[in-house]
Parts: structure tokens; sequence; C-alpha cells
């Protein structure tokens, strides 16, 4: 009990002299500069005032992470799968994938609009691309780091290839493939919104929050820009949350780092 009240009361504590070191700073700037930070009673009430907006701007985002999320996981997993079957496969593919991750993104933006049109499917594609990396390569490293004593057991049995990768490779790369989806889902929310950013559009009420943030910046609504920004975050916590509980789901019963020992 004495723990869970100070994991709860230390960064409410926290927050609340970060809170006051906001309004301090607020109020200790002129008059000309005062409109570049809002308070948060500003923020709150832009909140309210541009709910509706937010909300679908919210959805829109949300839908372009959850599907190029799922498709980078898809993807990854059998990708992971097939370069786990042979060292060659993985020299051949891997530099690729490596020039694949240090390409900016922000220079896919224009190709995509060119190819696929601003919207959706180029946001659906960005997150895909930026969540696909750490997906792929953590998913390969669990399939190939499992115990040799046990793949040795394995062939003395002689379990067939798929039995191996069944039962012995998948469950020893599930921590890995875990650490990767948490990566990805902390990216995905913000692939979605680059993708927003540089090739969203606005046509059928399709604006998600980076193209959302823009209109306002244009229109200098800093409130609600920093609105949006609370609720970009948010979003996030929530992609993050969902990832851990699976997480925990697949292996608190069994894996080391969920493991309680006594000291």
């Amino acid at each position: 009990m004495r723990r869970a009240l100070t994991n709860i009361l230390l960064p409410a504590a926290t927050g609340a002299v970060m809170i006051a070191i906001w309004y301090a700073i607020r109020y200790g700037l002129s008059e000309d500069f005062k409109f570049l930070l809002p308070t948060p009673d500003e923020i709150i009430g832009s909140l309210d005032a541009n709910w509706n907006i937010l909300c679908r701007a919210v959805y829109n985002t949300s839908q372009g992470a959850l599907l190029g999320f799922g498709l980078a996981i898809v993807l990854s997993s059998l990708l992971a799968l097939f370069m786990s079957l042979s060292s060659l496969v993985r020299i051949s593919l891997y530099p690729y994938l490596m020039i694949l991750q240090m390409t900016p993104i922000i220079i896919f933006a224009p190709i995509l609009i060119l190819w696929v049109g601003p919207g959706l499917k180029s946001v659906v594609i960005i997150t895909f691309l930026i969540c696909f990396f750490p997906l792929v390569v953590n998913t390969t490293q669990g399939l190939i780091s499992a115990d040799r004593n046990l793949v040795e057991l394995f062939k003395m049995y002689r379990a067939s290839r798929w039995q191996e990768i069944k039962l012995l490779r998948i469950p020893a790369a599930l921590p890995y493939f875990f650490t990767g989806l948490r990566i990805a889902a902390v990216l995905a929310p913000i692939g979605a919104l680059v993708g927003d950013y540089t090739a969203g559009s606005s046509a059928g009420n399709g604006a998600g929050l980076g193209f959302q943030s823009l209109i306002y910046s244009s229109q200098a609504k800093y409130p609600a820009l920093f609105a949006t920004a609370a609720v970009t975050c948010i979003l996030g916590f929530v992609f993050v949350a969902v990832v851990l509980s699976l997480s925990w789901f697949a292996l608190h019963k069994w894996h080391d780092s969920y493991q309680r020992t006594d000291t």
C-alpha cells in the first residue's frame, strides 16, 4: 500500500510543481509574448471548444496509425520468420532494411502523394515504414536466439522444422517481439501524425491531428494547437498501454521479466 501511494503521490506532486512553474513562466512573460504559452486552463477551454473537431481528428489519426501498425506487424512477422530460416537470407536482405530505415520518412511523402494521392493511404504507408524496422529486427533476433541446448534436443528427437519453429523458436522470440512492438507502438501515432502533417488531406472530413495542427497554426489558435498536442500524447499513451497489457498477458506466467524474486 505504501509503495502504491508513493507511485501515485510522487508523480502527482511533480506534476503540480511543473504546472506551477508553467504558470509562473507565463505570467513572467511580457504581454507581447504571452500568447506563445497558453496556460493549462486556456488549453482545457480550447479542448472543450474544439472537442468535436479534435474527436474526428483523433479518429482519423487512429485509423491511419492502427492500419499502418497492423500491416507492419503482419509483414514484419512473415519476413522475420523467412529471415530466421537462413543466415544467407539475412545477409542478403539486412542491408536493404537498413537503407529503408535510414532514409528520412519525410522524403517519401511527396513520392507517396504522386503514387497514391494525399490522405489515408499515404498516412498508412508512412506509419508502416516507421513501425516496420524495429519489429522485423527484434522478431528476427528472437527467432534466431533460441537456447542452443534446446535446439539440439529438438534435433535429437527428430522434430520437424515446423515443430521447432512452433514449439521452440516462436515462444523464445515473444519477449523480443514485444520489445519491438512497444517501440513500434510509440512510433505508430508519431508516424500517423507525420504522415498526416506531410501527406494528409482534409477532404471528406479526413483531417487528422497533424493536418489539424497545421490549420490551427495558420489561424494562430495557439491554445487549440497545444490541445492538439495533448490529445496526441494521450493517443500515444493508449497505444503503449494496450501493447504493455498484451505483453503482460503473454509473458507474465513464465518470463523472467515478470517474475518476482525475493531479495
